[in-house]
């Protein structure tokens, strides 16, 4: 008999059902809940869905939170509104370890054993070993960090309005990294720097907007002509790209940077240089290669039939391409879609199949009249059209979660 036991030991779920357990209600872990739902009959499986947040924010819009372009409550989606939480047991609780050999997972208020687990459990930074950049850099995380970066760059606007400083660089905005994430932050930040001079009466001239990036060009993986697009478009805007260049050192208020160490000083300095696995993932005992699990082809972990590894906890192998398949929004609804469809599998005594990776096409933001992004077989979207693509597909997986109702109530409708 399997349940969940309190801190206070007393059994409080109860069932002879196989228990599927999912920890984590992000992307992988909220579609694979909502499939299971929908593939499963309540009699073949209790489901149980872990959370430490009774809301699933949306990933790919936290860098507008962050750049304060919109309400955080616009990317906050409350689980019980998508989840039938008559066919879920919800608990509101931290992870704090997986014990596979067990088959338990430790809570901060207790423990739940399972039959089978799904760890989605999502990411944390990835660092790099670059000194001072966990200390000192503000990074966007979740809803909660991303309002504190918006927080703190008004704020310098305050103090420098008020004259409370009169340290030029205290309005510099200084960004890390020119990945997806740090170059839809900085196309949302040089939507906002406009408006936050207007309101405290501050001249633009006075504002540096600056990013640095190791690699030799920005938005890597892309094709060269989007890549000169988006630079162009957000250099024209006043972003100020130190392209291979690499960071040494974060202080509170700048980086290091090259052979030579030179400073550049800033009074917002944000992190976007990559993420991998919550650690939890590592601290369990799961081997990690570059921050995350690399997951069997079916995506169950290695060494446990039982335990599935989804969305930013893992790796699943392109063997095609020799290479992992892209971890991002799209390849973890898609896993999502595999995990369940393996877990019936499972429970009904089948083969499992292996996940392939269908590459619907990648739109990056460059602001909210502008993008760039590949569909349909490399297929290049410049500019309203890119826009509009990426509006689309934000508002697809509202679909998908929530149907109409989440569309109409959450979903992005302006493109221009």
């Amino acid at each position: 008999m399997l349940g969940f036991i309190s801190q206070h030991r007393k059994v409080i779920i109860l069932s002879t059902k196989p228990r599927i357990v999912v920890v984590g209600a992000g992307y992988a872990g909220m579609m694979t809940t909502k499939r299971l739902t929908q593939q499963l009959q309540p009699q073949e499986a209790d489901i149980v869905l872990v959370n430490k947040h009774n809301y699933h924010y949306q990933t790919t819009w936290l860098h507008e939170v962050a750049a304060g372009t919109i309400d955080p409550n616009r990317a906050r989606i409350m689980i019980s509104d998508v989840i039938d939480t008559k066919r879920v047991q919800m608990v509101y609780d931290t992870v704090t370890e997986l014990q596979p050999q067990n088959e338990r997972v430790l809570l901060e208020n207790g423990e739940l054993s399972y039959d089978y687990l799904v760890v989605s459990l999502g990411f944390e930074t990835a660092t790099f070993g670059i000194p001072g950049i966990a200390e000192n850099a503000w990074k966007i995380e979740n809803i909660e960090s991303s309002k504190a970066i918006y927080h703190h760059i008004e704020s310098q606007f305050i103090k420098y309005a008020s004259g409370e400083t009169e340290d030029d660089t205290a309005l510099n905005i200084l960004i890390g990294g020119s990945g997806f994430t740090g170059i839809e932050f900085l196309a949302e930040v040089v939507e906002k720097v406009p408006e936050l001079c207007s309101k405290y009466d501050i001249h633009q001239s006075k504002v540096r907007i600056i990013n640095v990036e190791a690699a030799p060009s920005i938005l890597p993986g892309f094709d060269e002509e989007l890549i000169e697009y988006a630079e162009k478009n957000l250099s024209d805007r006043g972003v100020e790209f130190r392209i291979g260049t690499k960071i040494q050192e974060c202080t509170p208020d700048s980086f290091i940077v090259g052979d030579d160490n030179e400073e550049i000083k800033a009074g917002t300095v944000v992190w976007t240089g990559g993420v991998q696995a919550n650690p939890v993932v590592g601290h369990s005992g799961f081997e990690l290669t570059k921050g995350k699990v690399n997951a069997r082809d079916d995506l169950r972990a290695p060494n446990y039939d039982n335990v599935f590894m989804i969305g930013d906890t893992s790796w699943v192998w392109d063997h095609e391409n020799d290479k992992p398949f892209p971890v991002n929004a799209q390849s973890a609804i898609q896993e999502a879609d595999t995990c369940a469809a393996n877990l019936q599998a499972l429970l009904q005594g089948k083969e499992t199949n292996n996940f392939v990776f269908d590459n619907k096409g990648t739109v990056a933001s460059l602001g909210k009249g502008d993008a760039i992004g590949t569909i349909l077989d490399d297929y290049k979207l410049f500019g309203k059209k890119a826009r509009l693509m990426k509006n689309v597909i934000d508002n697809r997986y509202l679909f998908l979660v929530g149907g109409p109702k989440l569309i109409l109530k959450k979903g992005k409708v302006r493109f221009f």
